[in-house]
């Protein structure tokens, strides 16, 4: 520790809270260099949704690795990408009737998110978008306009501009149709906003503090997208792949995105990866209108198809996850009953909000000394978010969440 104290810049924020060194990692577990093992409830913020080290995932891998596959390609045919565009059309794309060209835009999230605000506004000849309050959609320029976490705007150093935040869905209380007021807006020659090129929303907002929004608001907010002539964006990054249950979070729902956003748990084992998905009609680039050198990631092409062929096949998982989670929400409901709290969120991304704001921090240093890793969420970081492995057995999960309830009852009750 002494090492990153000295050599690793001040804006480190993870190490802060998990100070110890970890050197491997396996499944739900990882260990630091004492040896002491650790529930991971956090999963890299939602990126190894299979677990660490997945061993079906390092097979696939060190077996492509050693037959000198292409690692690097930018955006050139290789064997891997065809694989995994066959793959994702056949596994998830065409058992959904989803009809969506697939876009490499550089390996991270925020690459999806900037790649699909260009591609609006091209579209759209409009500059206008429109996101949501405590949406967080990345940390480059066009990603952080989008984002309203107060503390990460202010970093970016310069106006961030051509967004324009309304209210989620339960942002103004129970009862309060937000998605009607802004359809009133838009229409209101006087309502003060311009037609926007896309409408930007996340089904659950992980960082916002787990805020789950409605069916019936995203049905709406859909219909006033299409009203007013913007694409809607989905922000499926944190809580897509499989998260809430389906592999995407919103296809329960009846929605028909124009542009959809996946990074994080796409390559299935913590490589960088993102593409984005858009509808044919939409795709009006020039070549090499948008490129990013690290596009062509070769790697996490190969895991990301493997995952999909082993977990995506079937719906054993998606129904594992909603098992898990439906535990997950009975454990987090008792503890909120007894301490005046609030559960947040679906599948496997839940959140335990409590009366007090500075309790979330306390229970999650305080379970880390017991052995768990559950960060906090929302605009001061008042609730305990848990996102752990989908793939986590059930009884390490009663484990976790055993060690949790203690490191909560410690804080509580002092």
């Amino acid at each position: 520790m002494e090492t990153i104290e000295q050599l690793e810049s001040n804006v480190r924020s993870y190490v802060r809270s998990f100070p110890t060194v970890f050197v491997s990692a396996r499944g739900h577990v990882m260990i630091d260099r004492a040896g002491k093992e650790y529930i991971d409830f956090f999963a890299g913020a939602g990126t190894l949704n299979y677990g660490h080290n997945n061993p079906r995932l390092r097979e696939a891998l060190l077996s492509y690795l050693s037959s000198e596959g292409i690692t690097h390609s930018l955006d050139m045919a290789t064997g891997a990408k065809i694989q995994f565009l066959e793959t994702l059309n056949e596994v998830i794309l065409q058992p959904r009737k989803m009809y969506y060209k697939v876009m490499f835009p550089g390996p991270t999230g925020t690459n999806a998110v900037e790649s699909a605000l260009k591609l609006a506004r091209k579209v759209t000849g409009r500059t206008q978008v429109i996101a949501f309050t405590n949406g967080f959609h990345g940390m480059t320029l066009g990603s952080l306009a989008l984002t309203c976490n107060g503390k990460k705007r202010r970093g970016a150093g310069v106006t961030l501009s051509d967004v324009t935040h309304a209210p989620y869905d339960g942002y103004l209380g129970e009862g309060v149709d937000t998605a009607a007021a802004l359809d009133r807006q838009l229409s209101d020659p006087s309502g003060g906003l311009n037609a926007p090129a896309a409408i930007v929303v996340e089904t659950v907002q992980g960082e916002g503090g787990i805020n789950v929004a409605s069916a019936k608001w995203l049905r709406k907010i859909q219909d006033v997208a299409r009203k007013h002539g913007a694409l809607l964006v989905l922000d499926d990054i944190q809580v897509g792949c499989g998260r809430t249950g389906p592999f995407f979070s919103f296809e329960e729902f009846g929605l028909d995105p124009d542009l959809i956003c996946l990074s994080k748990s796409l390559s299935g084992y913590g490589f960088p990866f993102a593409i984005l998905l858009l509808k044919g009609k939409h795709d009006i680039w020039e070549p090499g209108e948008h490129n990013g050198t690290f596009r062509g990631f070769n790697p996490a092409m190969v895991t990301a198809t493997t995952a999909l062929k082993l977990y995506w096949s079937s719906d054993e998982l998606s129904q594992s996850v909603k098992k898990k989670g439906e535990l997950i929400r009975e454990r987090l409901g008792a503890m909120a009953s007894r301490w005046g709290g609030q559960v947040r969120g679906r599948g496997l991304v839940q959140g335990l909000a409590l009366p007090d704001p500075s309790h979330a921090g306390a229970i999650s240093a305080a379970a880390f000394r017991r052995g768990l890793i559950a960060e906090t969420s929302g605009s001061r970081d008042q609730v305990l978010k848990l996102l752990p492995p989908l793939t986590l057995p059930e009884k390490d999960l009663m484990k976790g969440l055993d060690i949790l309830e203690e490191a909560a009852g410690e804080v509580v009750h002092g």
